[in-house]
């Protein structure tokens, strides 16, 4: 079998060993990164048998000039990438990786919330520019410091991440209000409650976002859901950038409606230089990164080719097609 990872810089940029994947074909070819042609990603394919993507676009035109393949690997949860469709009428089995950043992702979270409520990296850059040297006292702030303890997170989406975030955010003293589509009772508790949407977000302090982006939850924070929340709310995104309506949001941010925002994600990855949210008061945007650290990576590898043994042993695993 031979075995392609269209763009495997990202997963591994060299910190990791692909031997797990090498080792289950007679021929391994990765490629750091593939434009988005359809000319050059079917060259790459060629006679591949296997193909690994993360967000190498593999459309219907794709799949026909590769009659070759049998088994597509999406190195990320999402794959909408894929043309299913096109997957399907080919016999091509589509395998993607459910959960594997679950504690990453959570803790990241928690991580832009903490930087939001403290602003660690401003402060310690004040140090080290002799601010704190010159003070005429022994301590400042350049903004006001938040306490968590008591107030509390809404989470929409309540699946393994928000479950994650809800647990860190309940050690801190929090209150959890949760809204999910497919409530899980067992998981309420004294300090852990379900509750429909609008009352998540007119009760809550924070509200952070878990859910997969599909029709219904594009764009779910808006100009008419931000009118709903507290004055001064915090809004988290580490989950897909076009759950938000930038410039809605931009707006609030000006206004003040939304206290602060921390981002993982936006709605053009890379972010565009005309991007609102660039010049959004107290908004703190990280480069999609929420699931990067080694340990996630490693697993997501691991995941992967069991996912490539699995479907050579006829017994495919993490189908999506």
């Amino acid at each position: 079998m031979k075995i392609v990872i269209l763009d495997g810089y990202t997963e591994n940029p060299g910190d990791l060993d692909w031997k797990e994947i090498s080792s289950l074909g007679e021929e391994f070819v990765v490629y750091d990164r593939t434009p988005d042609d359809p000319a050059i990603i079917r060259e790459r394919i060629g006679a591949a048998e296997a193909v690994f993507t993360n967000k190498t676009p593999l459309s219907r035109e794709v799949l026909r000039a590769c009659p070759a393949l049998q088994f597509i690997g999406v190195l990320a949860t999402g794959f909408n990438i894929i043309d299913l469709e096109a997957a399907r009428e080919a016999g091509i089995t589509v395998c993607n990786i459910p959960s594997y950043g679950t504690e990453a992702v959570g803790q990241f979270a928690i991580a832009l919330l903490l930087e939001i409520c403290h602003h660690i990296g401003n402060h310690d850059q004040a140090v080290h520019e002799g601010r704190w040297s010159q003070s005429a006292d022994w301590c400042f702030w350049d903004y006001p410091l938040i306490e968590l303890a008591g107030k509390t997170m809404g989470i929409i989406g309540f699946g393994r991440i928000g479950q994650c975030t809800g647990r860190i955010a309940q050690a801190l003293g929090m209150r959890v209000l949760a809204y999910d589509q497919y409530p899980n009772a067992s998981l309420e508790s004294e300090h852990c409650h379900y509750a429909d949407l609008d009352t998540v977000l007119r009760e809550s302090d924070v509200i952070a976002l878990h859910c997969p982006l599909t029709p219904e939850t594009e764009r779910i924070i808006n100009a008419e859901s931000l009118e709903k929340m507290k004055e001064g709310v915090i809004l988290l995104n580490n989950s897909r950038g076009p759950l938000i309506d930038e410039e809605a949001l931009c707006e609030a941010l000006r206004s003040g409606k939304v206290a602060a925002a921390g981002l993982d994600v936006v709605s053009m990855e890379p972010i565009r230089p005309d991007n609102p949210l660039l010049a959004a008061p107290n908004c703190i945007i990280t480069p999609h990164i929420s699931w990067a650290s080694r340990e996630s990576r490693a697993r997501l590898m691991h995941i992967a080719a069991e996912n490539l043994k699995a479907f050579q042993a006829g017994k495919p695993q993490n189908v999506v097609s």
